[in-house]
């Protein structure tokens, strides 16, 4: 079965539609069947360049892709990106909702962390991020480490 075509308008770096002709940031290929380790360490990438909503786009591909008992964990991963996405496009209640979301996916991979994935760490990001959130301060969100720096 292939994935229908992503939308080919242009979007900026957070992934906000562009007017067509206008100079777009390019994603990741869509579609891309990583390694574990591929896609946390492309996710990560993308979240220490700023690209939270690219870095979605990576995990959502692996959660579509990856082992059966592993799509919930990588849901997880996608929606903390999709959370930082929207703390960084200023709406604070989605951005929270998404990462309580996605920590709760997270959470349930603690006891055995795929890929040596640092949960015990995101899941403390998580709740600080909603902390700040919370407290209704524009953020910039720190991103998450996914992988060792």
């Amino acid at each position: 079965m292939t994935r229908p075509r992503r939308n080919t308008r242009p979007r900026d770096a957070l992934g906000r539609p562009l007017p067509y002709g206008s100079a777009g940031v390019t994603g990741p290929p869509e579609g891309v069947v990583r390694s574990g380790a591929e896609s946390l360490a492309e996710a990560q990438r993308l979240l220490d360049a700023g690209r939270p909503f690219h870095a979605h786009e990576v995990l959502e591909d692996a959660w579509k892709s990856g082992p059966a008992a592993e799509r919930e964990l990588w849901r997880g991963l996608a929606q903390l990106a999709v959370g930082i996405t929207h703390a960084a496009r200023g709406n604070a209640a989605g951005a929270a909702r998404l990462i309580g979301r996605g920590a709760a996916n997270v959470a349930a991979h603690r006891a055995v962390a795929p890929r040596d994935l640092p949960v015990d760490d995101l899941l403390a990001w998580c709740a600080t991020a909603v902390d700040v959130i919370g407290r209704g301060v524009p953020v910039a969100l720190e991103p998450p480490r996914l992988v060792p720096a």
